[in-house]
């Protein structure tokens, strides 16, 4: 009998000799520099679904930590993909670099709740809320105005986070600026949701200008530890043994785009509209799905070949990862296992449609069921 490839999952290099490698069953691959349609409800039907909803709320100032509430807005996610699906490199549809845009605009809003301040600002969730454990990826140049915050997490509640955030005040303009690396913990929460002073929290020099090109972000969350990278180079490891506190429950993937007027963080806000851009999102992950589980260990868990039938993520591309970088052929091309139909059978995609004026994802029937999640050797999740 011939098994499709990557039947049993998706593997990642080691991070260090005591976790020598860790497997995932289940992905969400977005490419933005290709996505033509956009679905702008929060409550998407399946057959428009894209992976994404964009999100549309506000939270008061005291809510937001800030002197500026925060008034996320759907028209402040903006596709610009490339003009043509054969294409790697180039502007967007709108100029400029391309992919998905997330803004935070200048003007703030004055209606907000109870006559407060907003700044009205852009965000997208994933709508898998499964997620336990995983590798996460995303392609972003960050944008040069001073006054915002970028965030790219796992959320499960605000005691209960993953997260990479760059705050543009923070960029030194000399070729190198810092990013944020937190885990927000019950430890944050007692410390009124402020990480800063905890164990947890990191801030680490990257070797490039975030906002001068893309550059790929990407933490891996396993039982043993939280590992964040840069460019595919590690950044910070975190064991996960400070006081219980390591995040073991499912959530979700999101990422925004905000400011708050917060001087001991986002600062701001921005003095111009200030535009965030997104080339894709990887996500390789266990599902806490009950049933995903008992059927993936049904098929997989006992397999002498497994090895045979996962495959392995590639790492960060030679090549690099931005559209706008001259003197390379396809400089925005990455590897996607959605664009080939035997490395994701019976995975839940949202694969591009072919043509270049209107691309509507639409995610593929979930034939079987039966191997479709959770290993359970090295990461179980019990």
């Amino acid at each position: 009998m011939t098994h499709p490839r990557c039947e049993c999952g998706y593997t990642v290099n080691a991070t260090n000799t005591s976790s020598p490698f860790a497997l995932f069953t289940d992905l969400l691959e977005t490419d933005f520099l290709h996505l033509y349609n956009l679905p702008n409800s929060v409550d998407i039907p399946e057959s428009e679904a894209v992976g994404w909803a964009v999100q549309a709320y506000n939270n008061t100032p005291t809510t937001a930590r800030g002197p500026f509430g925060k008034a996320a807005e759907i028209d402040n996610v903006v596709l610009n993909p490339l003009s043509s699906r054969k294409d790697w490199a180039g502007e967007g549809a709108l100029g400029g670099a391309p992919g998905l845009q997330v803004w935070v605009r200048s003007q703030q809003d004055l209606l907000g709740p109870v006559g407060s301040q907003m700044v009205r600002m852009g965000e997208i969730n994933s709508l898998r809320r499964d997620m336990r454990y995983g590798s996460f990826r995303v392609g972003m140049k960050m944008s040069g105005v001073k006054g915002t915050c970028a965030a790219f997490f796992w959320y499960r509640n605000d005691s209960q986070e993953i997260d990479m955030e760059y705050l543009s005040r923070q960029a030194s303009g000399s070729g190198s600026s810092p990013i944020n690396l937190v885990i927000q913990s019950p430890a944050s929460a007692d410390a009124n949701y402020n990480a800063i002073n905890t164990s947890t929290f990191r801030v680490q020099n990257l070797p490039f200008e975030p906002s001068t090109g893309y550059h790929e972000y990407r933490f891996d969350w396993t039982p043993e530890r939280i590992v964040f990278f840069a460019d595919g180079k590690p950044l910070q490891e975190f064991e996960n043994t400070f006081d219980g506190d390591a995040p073991n429950a499912p959530g979700t993937l999101m990422l925004n785009h905000w400011s708050t007027g917060n001087a001991g963080w986002s600062g701001g806000p921005p003095a111009e509209d200030a535009v965030l851009t997104l080339s894709y999102v990887k996500a390789y992950f266990n599902s806490s799905n009950a049933t995903r589980e008992s059927h993936w260990r049904g098929a997989c868990a006992n397999r002498l070949d497994l090895e045979d039938c996962t495959c392995q993520i590639p790492n960060y591309p030679t090549q690099g990862i931005d559209p706008q970088r001259t003197g390379f052929k396809d400089p925005g091309k990455s590897h996607f296992f959605m664009y080939d139909d035997d490395y994701n059978v019976n995975q839940t995609t949202y694969p591009a449609a072919t043509g270049t004026s209107s691309l509507l994802a639409i995610p593929e029937t979930w034939t079987t069921l039966c191997w479709v999640v959770m290993f359970g050797l090295f990461l179980l999740c019990g």
